[in-house]
């Protein structure tokens, strides 16, 4: 597998980055997890437009979907080639209505289904192309998942966002590549249900026997260096920041 950090910002885009959004790449098969604000114009130095043989949201927060609609466009008045054959996406209960509020000014109430096939996420076990996923519900204000993903014998876990959560423990067991948020600061925020700091970042990478980290979803008003230095301090293998461009083979 592949990862490439398309953004990751965390709550609103930063001057170097888009908010959360990352391709996941394996046999030709382009999978991307999110697509918060910015997303799709740094998306478009990766693949093209058209490219992207699934999405999965993770949750319905904009820092998370809200390119969707900017993607809408795209694919449903696109006029060279025709318009798009309907994408694979998968996100919480309320998705499709998700994002046609949020265009506000659709042809019609079904104008969003045209151009992707929505299917409900529930903790499971499932495929998406030549992956094996398994999702679970983490600790957040509103449904939200992390996701376990399985390829080849690698497996990469992205926890979407989330407080300390003993599903998100199991997801990221002996996973190869980490892929953990860190929006808080130790010390600072204590607002339990919401998001990790970088230290419980590192705990629950080191609880779950993941061999790498990779911090992510760090909002512009938090310095990351401190989150970095937390999460090392608990836990002894490698730990990244999480930086536009950057890939990851897995």
């Amino acid at each position: 597998m592949k990862l490439t950090v398309v953004g990751c910002s965390g709550s609103f885009p930063s001057a170097e980055s888009a908010c959360s959004s990352y391709l996941v790449e394996a046999d030709g098969f382009r999978l991307l997890l999110d697509m918060g604000n910015g997303a799709l114009g740094e998306l478009q130095r990766h693949c093209g437009l058209y490219d992207l043989d699934a999405i999965f949201l993770s949750h319905l927060h904009a820092d998370h979907c809200i390119d969707m609609c900017a993607y809408f466009v795209a694919r449903y008045y696109r006029h060279d080639g025709g318009r798009c054959d309907p994408l694979p996406v998968f996100g919480p209960e309320g998705t499709e209505h998700r994002l046609t509020t949020a265009y506000a000014d659709t042809p019609s109430a079904s104008s969003m289904s045209e151009v992707f096939d929505f299917h409900t996420v529930k903790p499971s076990t499932f495929e998406i192309g030549p992956f094996t996923v398994h999702t679970e519900r983490v600790a957040h204000p509103v449904e939200a998942y992390g996701i376990r993903i399985e390829h080849g014998g690698k497996v990469l876990t992205y926890s979407g966002d989330t407080g300390v959560s003993p599903a998100l423990d199991e997801l990221a067991r002996d996973a190869d590549l980490f892929l953990c948020e860190a929006a808080f600061t130790h010390g600072k925020e204590n607002i339990p249900d919401l998001h990790l700091n970088g230290r419980e970042a590192g705990e629950t990478a080191a609880r779950a026997g993941a061999r790498r980290l990779v911090l992510t979803h760090v909002p512009p008003w938090t310095d990351p260096q401190v989150n970095l230095a937390d999460a090392r301090e608990v836990y002894d293998g490698p730990v990244d920041l999480a930086a536009p461009r950057q890939t990851y083979e897995i």
